[in-house]
């Protein structure tokens, strides 16, 4: 298994956003772990779509120092969430009143350090955990913002791993949260280790895979602006990867309208999971957004533990490594890992033999017949019964609810004993009647 929790944990520190050295340090970090990862660079005010790129931010330092005592407070180097993300510079002193208003709470968590940005208003700003704002003591501040904001570049990354055909499946995550381990580093973690999944278990893959590591919204607008003509072309299935490292649950965020075979292969792999939720597209949040959106209508739904939003430490410092968990990690990579499987073994299973094939004489089947024998090989009965190559392997175990992993097994079975034949591709299901 990959150390993805290692990961995490390396990348926590880097102070990321939409641009600038965090971002780019982070990408140095995830090429290290996979070489094929290259980087697109969009210069600050290239339209892409309906938006345009926004400038590019550099944070050295920040504090708040009260002036009587030298006590400091809200110091960036302590915890990169006390800025306001792409904050203006700033170097004043001004009494308690007038910096109040200045500094960012999330009152109903009054211990914790809200994450909050501002990417597209000029504004300068701090972030405090409501107690600790209210604890500052009267009398005179300097406030101290070490930033930049100026023309220079978003980048967003990808990896192509090139299979006997175009037809892909795609994985995206976003890289622009400072240090916050689900919210932000558990998807590019996941993915970097799907990625060398790929590589090291199929050298020679059926299906294509296309990695994509952009920030969030605006980077895979941007991505898109570039790529989308090949993407609707030839992705067949896609997952967007957030907030997926901790233990708690499985989410579906469902594409617009939970019809893709994204949908349908997420929802045959979380069958038996423990607190499977599924949400439609109207609770949408992340880049699924963008690609399921009006005119780009990619097949990707999106995938998380406990869903962004829904979990109380999102977007505050509390998304540490409580949260986010190696088995948590490796919950989501089974989860990916098993729909990659089936895509690569052949998605559609056909039946060899006309009628019910006689398992016994295989070794499939109990040789003795009684009351409660078959319930022991019901899923295997199942699956024959479905494979008639209509119904690809996900269908198979959303109509006879038993989790895609073990439909993986039972076809592998059958297809070693030569009672199934395998496609990439459905073959039109016959009328009732007329056919196997």
């Amino acid at each position: 298994m990959y150390d993805m929790i290692g990961w995490a944990k390396d990348l926590f520190p880097i102070p990321r956003s939409l641009t600038g050295d965090g971002v780019r340090e982070t990408f140095r970090y995830l090429q290290n772990i996979n070489p094929e990862i290259t980087s697109q660079s969009f210069a600050t005010g290239t339209q892409v779509f309906d938006w345009e790129i926004p400038r590019e931010w550099k944070i050295r330092d920040a504090w708040i120092e009260h002036v009587p005592t030298g006590l400091r407070f809200a110091q960036f180097k302590e915890c990169n969430l006390h800025v306001l993300g792409y904050s203006l510079p700033i170097d004043a002193e001004m009494d308690r009143a007038d910096l109040l208003p200045h500094i960012y709470t999330q009152p109903d968590q009054p211990d914790l350090i809200p994450y909050v940005t501002s990417y597209y208003k000029d504004r300068w700003g701090f972030c405090m955990a409501q107690n600790a704002k209210d604890a500052l003591p009267e009398g005179a501040y300097r406030v101290y913002i070490d930033s930049d904001l100026f023309d220079g570049e978003l980048l967003v990354g990808d990896a192509l791993v090139q299979g006997e055909t175009d037809r892909e499946l795609m994985f995206s995550s976003y890289i622009c949260h400072p240090s916050m381990a689900n919210n932000e580093l558990s998807g590019p973690v996941l993915l970097s280790a799907l990625l060398k999944f790929v590589k090291d278990h199929f050298p020679q893959p059926k299906f294509s895979y296309r990695f994509i590591l952009v920030p969030e919204t605006i980077g895979s607008l941007a991505y898109m602006s570039r790529n989308l003509k090949q993407m609707q072309q030839r992705i067949e299935c896609g997952f967007n990867l957030s907030c997926v490292g901790d233990e708690r649950g499985f989410s579906h965020v469902q594409s617009r309208y939970a019809d893709t075979i994204a949908d349908v292969a997420l929802k045959s792999a979380l069958i038996g999971k423990d607190n499977v939720k599924t949400y439609s597209f109207l609770q949408r949040g992340s880049d699924e957004r963008q690609y399921g959106a009006p005119g780009i209508a990619l097949p990707i739904c999106g995938f998380c533990r406990s869903k962004y939003g829904e979990y109380p430490e999102y977007h505050t410092d509390a998304d540490n490594f409580d949260v986010v968990t190696q088995k948590g990690l490796e919950g989501s990579f089974k989860v990916m890992t098993t729909i990659i499987k089936a895509f690569e073994m052949g998605l559609y299973p056909t039946i060899a033999v006309k009628g019910e094939p006689q398992l016994g004489k295989r070794g499939l089947y109990p040789t003795i017949s009684q009351k409660g024998s078959y319930s022991a090989i019901r899923a295997r009965m199942d699956v024959l019964a479905y494979a008639d190559g209509s119904n690809s392997l996900f269908d198979i175990a959303n109509h006879i609810s038993v989790p895609l992993e073990i439909v993986l097994d039972e076809a592998e079975l059958m297809l070693e004993h030569g009672l199934i034949t395998v496609s990439d591709t459905a073959t039109d299901r016959h009328p009732r009647g007329t056919g196997c």
